[in-house]
């Protein structure tokens, strides 16, 4: 033996080792369960997801990169798309669809024009680029095509049309929202103002 470990065994001598006491493992079925929690649980398993998001995510056709996104609700001024048209909306916020699957897309435009709503915002740019190079050599914007679609189909959406050339061209699109129930409301109480209500 080396003087190192004689040394060692020497130290530890009167050492005793520390007694372990044995671990009981309690089942889950000793705890009093709670019927609230265990409720919970299996709706959480069992309830079907619910997707407000309406959009589609396939069937619609490409278009090509310099096509003019225009759309307009009855009701709409033509005053009021002609300013939209020519950008002269500050634009309030703005979302970049580049790049992105049609899958995500469709989740990001609808979150964004359901917040943008909720802020009382009326005018937004959405950029989303004029598409990729097919094999053949021609331009066609997959996304482009469910843009169109899409902002059709939102409720919110009063009316949409290319951007000027500054701003993206026909790689982007000015959008017009539905006024909030607030600003009609301040609205309202702005024409009345120094009116008398009708008895």
């Amino acid at each position: 033996m080396s003087d190192d470990n004689k040394l060692f065994v020497d130290e530890m001598a009167d050492v005793n080792p520390i007694k372990s006491t044995q671990r009981v493992r309690k089942n889950a079925v000793d705890r009093p369960s709670d019927p609230s929690i265990e409720a919970r649980r299996k709706s959480a398993v069992s309830a079907p997801v619910i997707d407000r998001n309406q959009l589609v995510e396939e069937g619609v056709a490409a278009l090509d990169p310099w096509y003019v996104l225009e759309f307009k609700r009855p009701g709409v001024q033509n005053g009021v798309f002609r300013k939209l048209r020519q950008g002269r909306y500050e634009m309030e916020a703005q979302l970049d669809l580049h790049r992105m699957t049609v899958a995500v897309a469709r989740r990001e435009l609808f979150a964004f024009v359901e917040e943008a709503r909720k802020l009382g915002l009326r005018s937004v740019l959405i950029v989303h680029g004029k598409g990729e190079r097919g094999r053949e050599g021609e331009k066609s914007s997959i996304l482009k095509g469910f843009l169109q679609h899409w902002l059709a189909q939102l409720d919110p959406v009063m009316a949409f049309h290319s951007a000027q050339p500054q701003q993206g061209g026909t790689g982007a699109v000015y959008v017009l929202l539905q006024k909030s129930d607030d600003m009609k409301r301040e609205n309202r109480l702005r024409f009345m103002r120094g009116r008398v209500p009708p008895q």
